[in-house]
């Protein structure tokens, strides 16, 4: 892939996942859990994951996103929340990718990465109130988490089969 085509296309990828985190932000989610949302923007780490093949482009995707959103429409709380769930959730979501290569599917990388998603953002908020006892909030949110990952592994299981069939695409070496 040459360098042109890498930066329109790492560009494409993080003005997606602004619009799709400016769609999520506008819908009300009746959840259980307060503050549990949908994870769309994460449909855009998990097709990344798996399209391509410098990891270190998804991390930057991660890192445009975080920044981009929390100046259009966040404070600094929500960067914070952001940041660590995403981060910890791509290292987890890399990790269950290589370890099981062909025993976990899309669907369950993007489940495992939801849950510690989840995870991250409670680590933040029990240092920010200085109580471990919100992590009992945890089994609440990771019935919501595990939900929404697997709706997001399903529907980037489908993207990224069909991106593997457009002949543009061959380049970028779309692994399943």
């Amino acid at each position: 892939m040459n360098k042109t085509f890498r930066i329109v296309f790492i560009g494409i990828l993080v003005s997606q996942a602004l619009a799709l985190y400016t769609i999520e932000s506008m819908i009300p989610v009746p959840f259980i859990a307060p503050g549990a949302k949908l994870g769309l923007t994460n449909l855009i780490t998990v097709i990344a994951l798996y399209i391509l093949n410098n990891k270190k482009d998804v991390f930057l995707i991660i890192i445009l996103r975080l920044l981009l959103s929390t100046m259009f429409g966040g404070n600094l709380s929500t960067l914070m929340y952001g940041a660590v769930g995403a981060l910890l959730s791509f290292y987890i979501m890399l990790f269950v990718k290589n370890i099981g290569k062909d025993k976990v599917s899309i669907i369950g990388v993007s489940a495992a990465g939801a849950f510690f998603h989840n995870v991250g953002q409670l680590i933040v908020a029990a240092i920010i109130v200085q109580n471990i006892a919100v992590t009992l909030y945890l089994p609440i949110l990771s019935i919501a988490g595990i939900g929404t990952g697997i709706f997001i592994g399903i529907t980037s299981n489908f993207i990224v089969k069909h991106m593997s069939k457009l002949p543009f695409f061959n380049d970028l070496n779309i692994s399943q």
